[in-house]
C-alpha cells in the first residue's frame, strides 16, 4: 500500500468504534492494491478517502445500505481536484461497482468504487 493506510481507510466521525476484522482489512489492502494505487499513479495527484471501511453500526449512522460493500472493506468514497478523471481512469481498471455520485454531468461531487477480492466483479458503471 503506496498512497493509502488502513487508518485513513476506516477514519470515522461518528464517534463509534470502526474497527474491521482480518477479513476486511484483507479487502481494504486488496482495493488499495488492485484499484487505489494505481489510479492514484495515473492520476498523478493526490486523492482523498472520504468514506472506507464502515463497521454496521458506523454504516447505520450515516445512513449506508445494509448490504453496503464498505461494511465488508470492499468499497471507498473519494474525492480529488478531478473527479471525472478519477472516475475515467477508474473505469479502465477491474472493479466490481463505480459510482458517478451527484454533482453534475461535468464533475461527480464523488465518486465510489468497489472491488471483490473473491467472486466475480460486475464492472457496473452507474451514474447518480
Amino acid at each position: 500500500m503506496k498512497y493509502f493506510s488502513i487508518n485513513e481507510l476506516t477514519k470515522t466521525s461518528t464517534g463509534i468504534s470502526n474497527i474491521p476484522n482480518a477479513e476486511q482489512i484483507a479487502n481494504l489492502t486488496y482495493l488499495v492494491e488492485n484499484l487505489l494505487d494505481k489510479a492514484r499513479e495515473k492520476l498523478a495527484m493526490p486523492i482523498t478517502v472520504t468514506s472506507g471501511y464502515r463497521s454496521e453500526e458506523v454504516n447505520r449512522i450515516v445512513g449506508g445500505v445494509a448490504t453496503s460493500q464498505h461494511t465488508k472493506g470492499e468499497a471507498v468514497d473519494l474525492v480529488c481536484g478531478d473527479n471525472a478523471k478519477l472516475f475515467n481512469i477508474l473505469k479502465t481498471m477491474n472493479f466490481d461497482q463505480l459510482i458517478w455520485e451527484k454533482g453534475n454531468s461535468v464533475q461527480p461531487a464523488w465518486v465510489h468504487v468497489s472491488i471483490k477480492r473473491n467472486g466475480i466483479n460486475r464492472k457496473q458503471v452507474i451514474r447518480l
